[in-house]
């Protein structure tokens, strides 16, 4: 009895936990089918929110159309002065290719390594987005592609390349909405005419002639590989970057179509000869030009993305023999730079480095560095402009200045010589001597008429070229001698227009300004012709008239020449990057043989042209024979300190305020206009004062122009005061 009564107990328990558990399990199955249904209405709102934005989206496309009319950028071509292209900026493009035209080899090849399944998603590849999702749940060091063509073309034509959640999301609705509003053989053919392939080319055509100098309709299967395969990484595998990564890239694709059955195992090989990559011209030196002119067009354009084409002022044959020229006289482990301009301003030529592709740094428009003697141009300049000519006396002797003692390059001193000789060999005491007598202010400010931009210290070494400058400025300085000493304005860019032909900008000669008068240019212009007939630029000669200056800093670090002939002024500039000393480098020796070598070419077809050097003074600055040409010297007369007038020849009475000598205090007594205050030179043979005869010249027997007798009526003076007057002798001359 007991054990039954058990038994109904056990089973009355298990009854009641049943029973229990039965309420249990519809709440389970409750909540199930409540996230059942809440999950089937949010995916009917995620589908009905992703398909009024992909509705949105397709209706707010372009046209098939529209998008073959757009371009990612601006593309600029570069012209010579002749008209002749010589360089293409920015991106190509190339033939627009419609799905017909494009050959079936490069469509396999793309879909084969971008997007296999092309042909059946919906712009979207859901089989490839779960196995990138395995991939990145199963293996962290693997990242794989999720991007269907469709979605390149998306991004591409419409978003950027940012890695944001955002932007995929962005990109997955215009894919589908690309997928409801065109074909797929659409969707392809802009893909293919658009996409990037490296080395400025987009699309398959460009990059078929960029690559294998031929139209994309003629590409083979080998080359069709290799294009396909520049999509992953353009600046990795391009072959103008590196060839042989190429090829082994587009054997990855070939292995890929072949596995697909796009093509057969004989075919699914490539070697290196299949590059034929296209022979860039004027992509080397032609690019420091390009560099210095073309971001003007900022300053010279409004705002613009169409394409356009840019004339200019660079003449190709003049360009290649510059490279040639520096190139070949340029030191071993140095650099060299050339700018070379045309009377009205225009740049010819203009070479940067030895070699753009290793290093595009400009040293022609950006480097600064010390041009050595050849900035005496504006020593001599402000000393001619002060008074100075050519045939003035100088003294080549040691001096110091302020505790600087400059020397000459050979140790040497000539003593004393004209200011002509002095310049052709390029003494530094005389310049030295010449900066200190007009002032180094006075030097600096000349530097700065002439174009000098940099800065131009003022210590007494600055007339050696201590002062770092641009070799464009001072080839811009010795052009405005070349004028006649007005001033030069470089520029580069003569017009530019649309690819239709549209005008949208044309050069305009800039204001000429005279910096300094006429005699001064002819001055200086016959220093500088000396210099290179006679003198340091000896090297420079060309057979025909050749006015210039050499410039040689300490240790041979830097090596100047400039020059001019036939109206084309050119700079050359050698040296080293890291400042280093440079063997054997001087101005008269390599840059001048460069300087030479560019001019012979760029004068040929020039006439010969001979300089201007006939100094016509201004009236303050002519000596008494010049003075003839105005009319008989008989006809003039002077007045002394006591107003009497003096004839020609005749000695006044030299009291103790009377300098024959110019440069003592209160010299130029008698003398004509200026020229008291003229400067001269330690050892300089002063000027015969007008009208007055120089110590030792035998007097004249014409009475003096007043006698004393006269003077003493005149003035009522009694006999006390005449015996006090004492004789004066007139002060003795300086030592000599």
């Amino acid at each position: 009895m007991a054990g039954r009564r058990q038994n109904d107990t056990n089973r009355r328990g298990e009854r009641r936990k049943a029973a229990d558990a039965k309420p249990a399990r519809r709440g389970w199955r409750l909540w199930l089918r409540r996230l059942i249904l809440w999950g089937l209405a949010l995916a009917l709102l995620a589908a009905l929110f992703v398909g009024l934005a992909v509705a949105f989206a397709a209706r707010s496309l372009p046209s098939f159309y529209q998008l073959q009319a757009t371009q990612v950028g601006q593309t600029i071509v570069v012209r010579a002065r002749d008209g002749s292209e010589i360089v293409e900026l920015g991106p190509s493009y190339g033939q627009w290719l419609s799905s017909e035209e494009i050959p079936q080899v490069m469509k396999d090849a793309m879909i084969a390594v971008e997007d296999r399944r092309f042909r059946s998603h919906f712009g979207i590849d859901p089989i490839g987005l779960a196995r990138a999702l395995y991939v990145a749940v199963t293996d962290d060091t693997r990242v794989a592609a999720t991007s269907t063509i469709t979605q390149q073309l998306a991004r591409n034509v419409f978003l950027n390349s940012n890695r944001t959640l955002d932007r995929k999301l962005r990109e997955a609705v215009l894919a589908v909405a690309l997928e409801t509003k065109f074909t797929k053989e659409q969707i392809l053919e802009l893909y293919l005419n658009k996409v990037y392939f490296g080395g400025g080319a987009y699309g398959v055509d460009s990059a078929s002639r960029k690559f294998f100098s031929h139209p994309a309709t003629r590409l083979s299967t080998a080359e069709a590989a290799i294009i396909a395969g520049l999509v992953k990484a353009p600046s990795r595998y391009s072959p103008t970057a590196d060839v042989d990564a190429a090829v082994d890239r587009a054997s990855v694709v070939l292995r890929l179509m072949r596995e697909q059955g796009r093509i057969s195992a004989s075919e699914a090989s490539v070697d290196v000869s299949a590059v034929n990559l296209k022979e860039e011209t004027g992509q080397n030196s032609v690019r420091y030009f390009t560099d210095w002119a073309l971001p003007q067009l900022d300053l010279l354009l409004p705002e613009t993305f169409e394409p356009i084409e840019v004339w200019t002022t660079l003449d190709t044959g003049m360009q290649r023999a510059a490279t040639a020229s520096i190139k070949a006289n340029t030191p071993e482990g140095a650099q060299g730079a050339l700018v070379s301009l045309d009377r009205d301003g225009a740049v010819l030529a203009l070479i940067g480095g030895t070699d753009y592709v290793q290093t595009n740094y400009n040293r022609a428009t950006d480097a600064m560095r010390q041009p050595g003697s050849s900035w005496k141009l504006f020593v001599y300049l402000a000393a001619l402009e002060a008074g100075y000519t050519p045939e003035d006396r100088v003294v080549d002797a040691p001096v110091t200045i302020e505790g600087w003692s400059p020397r000459n390059s050979g140790g040497s001193y000539a003593g004393p010589i004209d200011l002509r000789t002095a310049f052709a060999y390029s003494k530094n005491t005389v310049a030295a001597q010449l900066g200190n007598e007009v002032g180094f202010g006075t030097v600096a400010s000349m530097a700065r008429r002439f174009g000098i931009t940099t800065p131009v210290s003022t210590y007494p070494s600055m007339v050696l070229g201590s002062s770092e400058v641009r070799l464009i400025d001072m080839t811009r300085a010795f052009a405005a001698v070349a004028t006649g000493g007005s001033s030069v304005e470089p520029y580069g860019i003569l017009k530019v227009t649309t690819a239709s032909g549209e005008l949208l900008y044309q050069h305009e000669r800039a204001r000429e300004v005279q910096l300094v008068p006429d005699h001064v240019a002819a001055g200086i212009t016959d220093l500088l012709q000396t210099a290179v007939n006679t003198g340091t630029g000896r090297a420079a000669q060309i057979g025909r008239p050749v006015a210039g200056k050499t410039g040689t800093t300490n240790s041979n670090k830097d090596g100047y020449f400039v020059g001019f002939s036939s109206g084309i002024t050119t700079g050359v500039w050698m040296g080293r990057d890291d400042n280093a000393r440079v063997a054997s480098l001087q101005g008269g020796r390599a840059p001048a043989q460069a300087f030479a070598a560019y001019m012979r070419y760029a004068v040929r077809n020039r006439p010969i042209e001979e300089f201007d050097t006939d100094l016509q003074l201004p009236e303050w600055q002519l000596e008494p024979d010049d003075e003839q040409m105005f009319g008989d010297p008989d006809d003039y007369y002077f007045i002394d300190e006591q107003g009497n007038l003096i004839e020609p020849g005749r000695p006044q009475d030299q009291g103790e305020d009377y300098f024959p000598y110019p440069d003592q205090p209160g010299g130029g007594a008698g003398v004509g206009p200026g020229e008291g205050d003229r400067p001269r030179l330690p050892g300089q043979p002063p000027r015969r004062p007008v009208g007055q005869p120089l110590p030792g010249d035998p007097a004249p027997d014409a009475p003096a122009a007043a006698s004393d007798d006269f003077l003493r009526r005149a003035t009522g003076e009694g006999a006390e005061q005449q015996q006090q007057r004492q004789p004066r002798q007139p002060n003795p001359p300086p030592p000599q």
